[in-house]
């Protein structure tokens, strides 16, 4: 790369459900709010890259940067549409990082924008008509969405370290704890370990209340060239780390296995996410200890206690230790999604990993109003998506 990258401004439509607003609406409603943070206007957006949904796709075919240009700004700016599924925001992140790295463009804007089905991602991925489908044979042949083997990892956990029912619905109690005082979260009521697993039984030994529901959302960023932030005359949010990632043969957690998972030995679980979490690191210059903020996929309850310990914050089975002290809430040693998480969101998968770097802009510059991390220099995401897809992003003020 031969210039530093910044973030301009961040800007995010709530999330809950919202079947008055077209998904075009959500999304524009969020790049204003982004330009206006950064004291932009449309005229300075050099390029646009979109997250594109499977569900509600631009113009039929998931076009949509192409949508959004023809609705509000025809100015010859080039489009780029990228997939990825619950990791697409962070693969658009990761393409608009790189298009001003490269010296190209000045100003890019990253956008995702959805409107869920009802339900756990009702709609089965890939084709009935495509007999080598293994993840279409899953949902039909077998019914294991996505809560089935969230449930058998979290088995696993409580096999592995003696998790106890208790401790992983502390981990949704947390979630929505520090929702609480995010106005841009869907829920927002705090709950008890009580109620928690009182909660339906959705998935054993996971409830409701520890499975992420989907929403309708909007999330946009605006990256610019360090000429483009002194202009700004605002604290630079610099672009330390930006990675994404696939899987690692080998990795235990294939969940659609083409590969036997014995080729290699020594590989961790959620490789994909991992794999994106080092190289973001590396990148940076940093390790685990020094990221002071870290806002990951938390599609269970699980994946509070499983993620950190996977990315090296610290040994495995010390997640349920780290929750029960305190140390992951917001004034913990690792405060872990203050936002409130996906628990508290509900997944819109395209805006959900563009949601987690405005809260990561917003914490830094200590506007998280509600829900602030005590002195956050530091943040780091964390998203997974279908077909080992993952990616992580770290800023620095």
């Amino acid at each position: 790369m031969t210039q530093s990258v910044y973030v301009l401004g961040a800007g995010a439509h709530p999330w809950g459900k919202w079947p008055d607003k077209p998904q075009l609406q959500l999304a524009l409603e969020a790049i204003d709010l982004a330009l206006a943070d950064a004291g932009l206007c449309w005229p300075d957006v050099q390029g646009l890259v979109a997250a594109s949904s499977r569900f509600e796709g631009g113009m039929g075919w998931g076009l949509h940067a192409n949508q959004i240009v023809q609705a509000v700004a025809e100015q010859g700016i080039p489009c780029v549409n990228v997939g990825g599924s619950c990791a697409a925001g962070a693969i658009a992140f990761h393409t608009a990082y790189a298009m001003i790295g490269s010296g190209e463009h000045e100003v890019v804007c990253v956008i995702g924008a959805e409107r869920m089905p009802k339900g756990f991602i009702p709609r089965p991925p890939g084709s009935q008509d495509d007999i080598t489908d293994s993840d279409y044979l899953r949902w039909v042949a077998m019914g294991a969405t996505n809560p089935a083997y969230w449930a058998i990892e979290a088995r696993r956990r409580m096999h592995d370290f003696g998790t106890s029912e208790e401790t992983l619905a502390r981990a949704a109690v947390l979630m929505r704890r520090n929702a609480a005082g995010n106005r841009l979260a869907r829920f927002r009521k705090e709950t008890t370990v009580a109620e928690v697993l009182a909660s339906p039984m959705v998935s054993d030994p996971l409830h409701l209340l520890q499975i992420c529901p989907v929403s309708d959302g909007a999330a946009a960023i605006i990256l610019g060239s360090e000429a483009w932030m002194k202009r700004s005359g605002r604290s630079p949010v610099t672009v330390a780390g930006c990675a994404i990632a696939t899987g690692s043969f080998g990795d235990p957690g294939r969940r659609i296995p083409t590969i036997a998972s014995t080729v290699r030995s020594n590989v961790a679980h959620t490789s994909e996410v991992g794999n994106a979490v080092a190289r973001a690191c590396a990148m940076a210059g940093i390790g685990p200890g020094d990221v002071d903020v870290l806002e990951m996929a938390d599609n269970s309850a699980w994946h509070i206690l499983a993620w950190p310990e996977q990315f090296g914050f610290y040994e495995a089975g010390k997640g349920d230790w780290m929750l029960e002290r305190g140390e992951l809430d917001i004034d913990g040693s690792l405060p872990i999604n203050p936002s409130g998480g996906f628990l508290s969101f509900g997944e819109a998968t395209t805006a959900q990993a563009v949601l987690q770097i405005c809260e990561l802009t917003w914490q830094l510059r200590g506007q998280a109003e509600g829900h602030q991390v005590p002195d956050a220099r530091i943040g780091m995401s964390a998203v997974l998506g279908l077909g080992a897809n993952g990616g992580s992003v770290i800023l620095k003020a």
